[in-house]
């Protein structure tokens, strides 16, 4: 398997990540997963602009620049020879001595794979998260960082609880998020989803639906998933029709007329 390491191209199994990076040690790093389309990573612009918005935010070094990952990617993808598939970069802040202050004169660590595609299309059933929420009033709720634990502690309890995904209040008992993607709701014909301030990640396909198919931002709670025609998960990887929450159906218990609509748009 090839892979791109900070600056080279190598085969996975001659990798090496020091053992003091911060990135292993704190989780003092961020990620993007991107959607390879006939050998080209979608929406590549959008993603690193986020990428940019949290290395600001973090004050994270980032050693390249745009042009450069985007000619970095080209390689990867040509040299793994996959059309249709998944690019994920991590951003490390590199080595450091114990501690959690940054050092001033960080190096960061840049690590680029690429997997066969995985699609997000089979219809999914939820729990409400009881062991984790989501704090919508950490910046880090907007931030594609190292540290997924709410979410693998959600997903945990999901399958221990017969299903294959977990939704996540925040802190005042409003949806988030799901453990890996965005939330939508069809209520009364209008197309909702979390506000970020309410803890949402500003996912990328998030973005393209509320420009592109009339949806709104607005403060949802476990109580409109009863009201809700169709639930629809989103992220980079694709659209997913939500058709129950805690054993109970979400609108007709099927895939909508609504998903139908996202999904015959090419440019989402």
């Amino acid at each position: 398997m090839t892979i791109w390491l900070n600056g080279r191209l190598i085969q996975a199994a001659e990798a090496r990540i020091d053992p003091a990076d911060r990135g292993f040690t704190l989780g003092d790093g961020l990620f993007e997963t991107i959607r390879i389309k006939d050998g080209l990573p979608r929406h590549l612009p959008r993603h690193l602009d986020r990428l940019t918005a949290g290395v600001e935010l973090l004050r994270l070094p980032l050693p390249y620049s745009a042009e450069e990952l985007t000619g970095a990617m080209a390689a990867l993808i040509g040299a793994a020879g996959v059309a249709d598939g998944v690019l994920r970069l991590t951003l490390s802040r590199g080595t450091g001595a114990r501690g959690v202050l940054p050092p001033a004169d960080a190096r960061p660590t840049l690590l680029m794979t690429v997997a066969p595609a995985a699609h997000m299309t089979a219809p999914g059933a939820a729990i409400v998260a009881r062991s984790t929420r989501r704090n919508e009033h950490s910046p880090l709720s907007r931030l594609k960082s190292l540290n997924y634990l709410d979410s693998i502690l959600a997903r945990q309890e999901a399958a221990e609880r017969g299903a294959d995904e977990a939704l996540l209040l925040n802190a005042a008992g409003r949806l988030a998020e799901s453990s890996v993607a965005n939330v939508f709701l069809s209520v009364g014909g209008r197309l909702l989803t979390p506000p970020l301030t309410d803890g949402a990640l500003p996912g990328i396909r998030r973005a393209l639906i509320l420009e592109r198919h009339g949806a709104e931002e607005a403060p949802l709670t476990p109580e409109d998933l009863a009201r809700a025609d169709e639930a629809i998960l989103t992220n980079s990887l694709g659209l997913r029709p939500l058709v129950a929450v805690d054993g109970h159906p979400v609108g007709s218990g099927a895939a909508g007329p609504v998903l139908a609509r996202l999904l015959a748009d090419p440019d989402l």
